[in-house]
């Protein structure tokens, strides 16, 4: 066999691993808001930046609208959202939090701490591996600016 089909010379597999250990601290943390890892996002986008499209909050988590309609429909039945046809063109659906959804930030806060102490690594080593993922969806993406 080749040295480059060897699993543990793939960049992939460390990359995917981690993704499902971080995204697997997430839950128990995230089951006390009653949020997904994938809901929680939406919900980052949301008290970030308020209302917007559903097309919008897709561009931003990279989330195409099968897999984000459904998911956004799961945070309208928790009242956690609401989803209203733009009046101009019904094609566009905004998405805006209720009361509840903006009430449960304050509880969210502590989400990245906690992480951080999970993952017990410096702040700097993680702002270089982000710099460093960022830097290669860049790449990836035909993008040129970058951190790096």
């Amino acid at each position: 066999m080749s040295e480059q089909l060897k699993l543990t010379n793939q960049v992939c597999f460390p990359v995917y691993t981690l993704a499902k250990e971080v995204i697997s601290l997430y839950r128990p943390i995230l089951k006390k808001l009653d949020l997904t890892y994938p809901q929680y996002l939406v919900m980052l986008v949301l008290w970030e930046e308020g209302d917007q499209s559903v097309s919008e909050i897709g561009s931003k988590l990279n989330l195409d609208s099968g897999t984000l309609t459904p998911l956004l429909k799961r945070l309208e039945h928790k009242k956690l959202i609401e989803r209203k046809r733009e009046i101009t063109d019904e094609r566009v659906v905004k998405i805006n939090l209720t009361e509840l959804g903006e009430n449960i930030q304050e509880k969210a806060e502590c989400v990245p701490g906690q992480i951080m102490t999970s993952l017990n690594i410096s702040v700097d080593k993680l702002t270089e591996l982000k710099n460093i993922i960022e830097h290669i969806l860049n790449q990836i993406n035909g993008k040129n600016k970058t951190n790096l």
